[in-house]
C-alpha cells in the first residue's frame, strides 16, 4: 500500500527536521515508524534529516511531539527539533496564544512563541531541571549523587574528565582547549557507546571562550555529528555553571548558529534560538519492508 505523507523541513540552527503533522490520525502503523525515519532521513535516498518528527495530539498538551532519530530510535526530547514542531503548531493557527504545552517521553515542555506577522520566528523552551544522579541519567559513572569532572577511558584515545547529566535524555560533557579540531567524529562515538551509558549517550566537547560564552560540538545519541544539538547545548551550560567555568547564563555557539541557554534561579533551564521553515512537500511511502 503507498501512503502519501505530507511534510515540512525545518531547521533549528542547522539541526534540520522532516515535521509531519498527524492531529487527526496517524498515517503509519506503530511498528513501521522506525523504518520509515530509517529511509526519510537518508540524505541520498530519501530527503535528508538528522531526525523525524511527528506532531499528535495530546490528552494533556496542546499536541505531542515523538521523534526519531535517522537510526530509527525514538529520542527522549530534543531541544532544537521542539522549537521547530511549536513552529508548526503555531504557524497553522493551532495555538491559542504565545505559550504552548508539549508533551514529550521526557514530560510535558512549556515554550514560549516570539511571532511577527502571524509566524514563530523565535522560541523559548523551558527545558526543565538537569538531573546529575547517575541512575536518573542513566550511567555508571560516579559514587553518590553526582558523576562531575570524573576520569573516563575511552579505548583507543586514552582518558578523559567527563561529566554525566541529563536534561531528558543523556549527556557526557567534556571540556576540551580547541574544540575546532577536535576529532569528536572519533571519540565521540566511543563514548556514545560506552559501557557506563546503558541507554548510550550524547556527547557534547565543549570549549571555554569567557564567563558567558562557550562554543560546543556535538555527537548525537543514534544521529552522529550535527551542526547543532539544543539538550546539548543545555547540558553544556548546566556542567560548565555547576562546576564554575561560566555563569549561569551562556551564549553557545554551535557550528549551525547561537542559543541562549539560562540556568534562572528556579533550577530550571530555559533555550532560546529560531525555527525556521525551509520547504514543504510529499513523502510517497510505501508500506512494506521495502521502502520506496
Amino acid at each position: 500500500m503507498v501512503v502519501p505523507i505530507i511534510f515540512v523541513k525545518m531547521h533549528g540552527i542547522g539541526n534540520d527536521f522532516v515535521v509531519i503533522g498527524a492531529l487527526d490520525e496517524l498515517p503509519l502503523p506503530e511498528d513501521r515508524l522506525s523504518d520509515f525515519a530509517l529511509f526519510v532521513c537518508d540524505r541520498h535516498f530519501g530527503v535528508g534529516a538528522d531526525g523525524v518528527i511527528w506532531v499528535l495530539p495530546s490528552q494533556v498538551a496542546d499536541f505531542k511531539m515523538r521523534i526519531f532519530n535517522p537510526d530509527g530510535s525514538e529520542a527522549e526530547m530534543c531541544g532544537n527539533g521542539i522549537r521547530c514542531a511549536a513552529k508548526w503548531f503555531y504557524d497553522r493557527d493551532y495555538a491559542k496564544g504565545s505559550a504552548i504545552r508539549v508533551e514529550t517521553l521526557a514530560g510535558i515542555k512549556t515554550v514560549w512563541v516570539q511571532g511577527r506577522g502571524g509566524k514563530a520566528i523565535a522560541v523559548t523552551v523551558d527545558m526543565g531541571e538537569p538531573i546529575f544522579e547517575p541512575s536518573l541519567i542513566p550511567t555508571k559513572l560516579g559514587e553518590g549523587s553526582e558523576a562531575i569532572e570524573v576520569p573516563l577511558d575511552v579505548e583507543g584515545f586514552g582518558t578523559y574528565l567527563v561529566s554525566a547529566v541529563s536534561m531528558g535524555n543523556p549527556h557526557c560533557v567534556a571540556f576540551v582547549n580547541d574544540v575546532d579540531n577536535f576529532p569528536v567524529e572519533k571519540v565521540g562515538p566511543q563514548i556514545e557507546h560506552h559501557p557506563a551509558f546503558p541507554k548510550r549517550t550524547n556527547v557534547e566537547f565543549v570549549q571555554i571562550l569567557s564567563r558567558s560564552e562557550m562554543k560546543v560540538r556535538v555527537w548525537e545519541r543514534g544521529a552522529g555529528l550535527t551542526l547543532a544539538c539544543g539538550t546539548g547545548a543545555c547540558a553544556s551550560l548546566a556542567v560548565s555553571a555547576r562546576i564554575g567555568k561560566t555563569d549561569r547564563k551562556a551564549a553557545v555557539h554551535l557550528p549551525g548558529g547561537t542559543l541562549t541557554i539560562e540556568w534562572r534561579d528556579d533550577g530550571r533551564i530555559y533555550m532560546t534560538g529560531p525555527a525556521v521553515e525551509v520547504f514543504r512537500g510529499e513523502l510517497v511511502w510505501e508500506n512494506k519492508n521495502d521502502s520506496q
